[in-house]
């Protein structure tokens, strides 16, 4: 994995050792290596799953981050996510973000 910036500490499955190391070029770069532009709906549910984390020190679950965009995009909301971060909401949204791997949680 070549980025333009050293990476901080990673676990095996490549999410971040601690989640103060991220910064918006990590997110970005994670990004790429899953091959995800990000939009501002993108960085909507990052920036949710961030400020949830920092106010309660746990994980947003998806039902979490569904019901933030459901109050911008309403029904479609559940959707949208998963076309967001399309294999899926662990794998993708949560490393983007740069939580820490949820262990209780599949990957899909």
């Amino acid at each position: 994995m070549e980025t333009s910036f050293p990476l901080p500490t990673l676990d095996a499955e490549g999410y971040l050792v601690e989640p103060q190391d991220w910064g918006p070029a990590l997110a970005e770069e994670f990004a790429r290596q899953e091959n995800i532009q990000l939009s501002e709906d993108h960085w909507d549910v990052i920036h949710f799953m961030r400020d949830y984390y920092e106010e309660h020190q746990v994980i947003p679950d998806a039902r979490f981050a569904i019901k933030h965009l459901s109050t911008r995009l309403g029904a479609v909301a559940r959707n949208r996510l998963f076309e967001l971060f399309p294999y899926g909401y662990v794998k993708q949204a949560c490393r983007i973000a740069g939580m820490k791997r949820p262990r209780a949680w599949s990957t899909g």
